[in-house]
């Protein structure tokens, strides 16, 4: 599927890749500069193709609390959270962010999975006043992240920005309404800007006219990793349970009962979990694939999911699950890339520092 912007993103250069199914931009030209400009000024991403809905009716808090792992239902107007959709079992069915308005929820999903998560949950309504709707071609996404984001933003709107995570304000733009969340991709402030599919093209050039900088996925997952992100689809799916994402941030422990939350709990209070997500520096210039195994001591420890070459550190990194043993930074392992073995450490994340 192509991007409301492709043809925009073709005038600035770009050169496209697949993304879950959607056509997306790769690069610019320069990777090395579009990471430096979200390291350093302001980058903007598309993320358009991002899995949206929206969420009506009296019930509709009530109805998510009950689903979700996050205080959905404490969010007041302009507030938001990161939250997980479990099974019953405590495995991840979706990530995603919850935002509140007056009269309705937002729901980001991940990439291509909007249906997939509505036909889910509907299967958990019964009485209750909560309507779901998609609303993947309703919106547009633009991601701007970087130090100088809100410094962007402010000359493009008119309005100073200063968001709490996942807060969020709507604002004038180029002559139309645009919801500013604060929303991170990399290790530095960023935000996405959320507005009509109409609108998304004279977004794009006030936000390049205000000093944004175009950046491609490429650059994107560069930052994604070194800020030691989990990707859904690709670190995280239904074979993991959460507490093995150590993703602490998408869990209430006190707001009560939601489906997975027995499995959530009892590790939290009363065992450990046998595995978890960690990052890991690989010692030669070798990208190992996903699904390349980690070994210590000639034992496989675990796998890798997503692996780069930093930007920042000048080095092979990695996410991946590693046995609890071997949680502490530094712990050295190896990862199988093609028929040989290469030196690497476990390492704290984020990678870098913002």
């Amino acid at each position: 599927m192509d991007l409301p912007l492709r043809d925009l993103h073709r005038s600035e250069g770009a050169r496209f890749r697949d993304f879950f199914g959607w056509s997306v931009p790769a690069s610019y030209g320069e990777v090395t500069a579009e990471h430096r400009a979200a390291m350093t000024g302001a980058g903007l991403i598309d993320r358009s193709m991002l899995g949206k809905a929206t969420v009506t009716g009296r019930d509709r808090a009530t109805f998510l609390q009950g689903m979700l792992s996050n205080d959905v239902k404490a969010l007041t107007p302009g507030q938001g959270c990161p939250a997980a959709f479990l099974d019953a079992h405590g495995k991840v069915v979706s990530l995603l962010a919850v935002f509140a308005l007056e009269d309705r929820l937002l729901l980001e999903l991940p990439a291509g999975s909007t249906e997939k998560f509505l036909q889910a949950i509907d299967k958990f309504l019964i009485s209750e006043k909560a309507e779901f709707e998609s609303s993947d071609n309703q919106y547009a996404i633009i991601a701007v992240q970087g130090p100088q984001a809100a410094e962007v933003l402010s000359r493009a709107s008119g309005t100073a920005v200063e968001l709490a995570p996942y807060a969020h304000i709507e604002v004038p733009i180029a002559g139309a309404a645009v919801r500013i969340v604060s929303r991170s991709e990399a290790v530095t402030a960023g935000y996405h800007c959320w507005t009509a599919v109409p609108h998304a093209e004279a977004l794009w050039k006030a936000l390049r006219a205000a000093g944004g900088v175009p950046v491609g996925m490429e650059a994107a997952q560069v930052l994604r990793v070194e800020a030691g992100l989990p990707l859904y689809g690709v670190d995280v799916d239904e074979s993991v349970i959460l507490p093995e994402t150590r993703l602490d941030s998408l869990v209430s422990y006190s707001k009560g009962c939601y489906i997975g939350q027995e499995t959530v709990a009892r590790v939290k209070y009363r065992g450990h979990i046998n595995r978890g997500l960690a990052g890991i520096v690989i010692e030669r210039d070798d990208l190992p694939a996903p699904g390349s195994g980690v070994l210590a001591e000639d034992k496989e420890v675990g796998r890798i999911t997503s692996a780069v070459r930093s930007i920042a550190l000048g080095k092979p990194i990695a996410l991946g699950y590693v046995r609890r043993e071997h949680f502490e930074p530094g712990a050295a392992v190896s990862v199988r890339i093609d028929d040989h073995l290469a030196g690497a450490h476990v390492a704290a994340l984020p990678f870098v520092g913002a």
